[in-house]
């Protein structure tokens, strides 16, 4: 609604927008395959509502990746050529970029994917709360990435020879942005280290008081625009909560036994399953397939099928006897 109302009107752009939130949500819900909270579907809502949230380390991370998620979309888009009034940064072209190479070609245009995505996002902001606060700050931390990491890491150079018999005599190089999995695993790391924030909650009151302001300033002055901060702890995702929209880990799949797996993947029964008071289950199925082809002159192909078992783990309650819950690690940095 704000793109299309806005004080550009930019209905253009509505496409993009949303395809990058969904991009971020995508790779929110990669990033969080094996943990408890495995950023359900009702996350691009969230992220993309006006009404109050809650000010955990996860919805900081939905904040921050759907934000980067939107930039990286319209940056591409822009380069592409799918977009009007935008098109490939030509700023540096023609220039030395150092010895035997220029500036050329069609580089990304990470300053309109930057400008637009701001506008969206904070728009999404109206109050001037603890909650909003954290929630532009963390916009403004993604926002932060095309400044401070684009141009050192998620921006890669390519370059195109030129010269008699490809000699390279010289080359034509620009910038590109590399796979958003990249940002994701960045965005991760940041999620993994974010840091509470504490408040004086008997000075903040509801509204927009000069005493909350100056309270909340006061708090953010000291925090560095490269980190993710929260107000709220997470609640216990390992129990399903429908008010809340938890769906708990009962039945969530873990991977048991599974080649080429990573430490956090290898000990993903035990995260979803053991330490939130469940027990895993082996689940198996078959599937009928096509197999064994064979192509036979002419023309015909023949196949036999096949019955293939499939072995799945997943998280299922233990009879009542020996439900317990035992410690749990719910908040900080997980232990590997």
């Amino acid at each position: 609604n704000f793109l299309v109302t806005g004080p550009k009107a930019s209905l253009s752009y509505t496409k993009s927008v949303h395809a990058g939130a969904q991009g971020g949500i995508k790779e929110c819900k990669y990033q969080f395959a094996w943990d408890r909270w495995n950023c359900p579907e009702t996350m691009l809502w969230a992220s993309t509502q006006k009404k109050p949230q809650t000010a955990t380390r996860e919805m900081s991370f939905v904040h921050a990746i759907s934000t980067a998620g939107v930039m990286y979309t319209l940056t591409r888009n822009c380069s592409l050529g799918d977009l009007d009034n935008c098109s490939c940064d030509y700023s540096k072209n023609g220039k030395s970029g150092g010895r035997g190479w220029l500036w050329g070609g069609c580089s990304d245009n990470v300053e309109f994917g930057e400008r637009i995505s701001k506008m969206y996002v904070d728009a999404l902001e109206t109050g001037q709360d603890s909650r909003a606060a954290v929630n532009l700050h963390n916009n403004e931390f993604a926002e932060l990435i095309k400044y401070c990491f684009f141009f050192f890491f998620f921006l890669g150079k390519l370059c195109r020879c030129h010269g008699m018999s490809d000699s390279c005599t010289i080359r034509t190089c620009w910038l590109q942005l590399s796979s958003f999995r990249d940002i994701g695993n960045y965005l991760k790391v940041k999620h993994d280290q974010a840091r509470k924030l504490e408040m004086d909650k008997r000075r903040i009151r509801t509204g927009n008081s000069a005493v909350s302001r100056g309270t909340i300033a006061n708090t953010f002055k000291d925090i560095a625009q490269t980190e993710l901060i929260y107000l709220e702890d997470s609640p216990d995702y390992c129990v399903k909560n429908s008010t809340l929209g938890l769906q708990g880990t009962e039945g969530r799949e873990c991977l048991q036994g599974g080649k080429n797996l990573s430490q956090w993947e290898r000990r993903s029964c035990r995260r979803l399953c053991h330490e939130c008071g469940l027990k895993v289950e082996e689940r198996r199925t078959e599937a009928v397939n096509t197999c064994n082809c064979k192509f036979y002159w002419c023309c015909t192909v023949q196949c036999d099928r096949c019955t293939e078992v499939l072995v799945k783990h997943v998280c299922a309650r233990r009879e009542a006897a020996y439900e317990h819950h035992p410690r749990r690690r719910m908040r900080g940095i997980p232990v590997i």
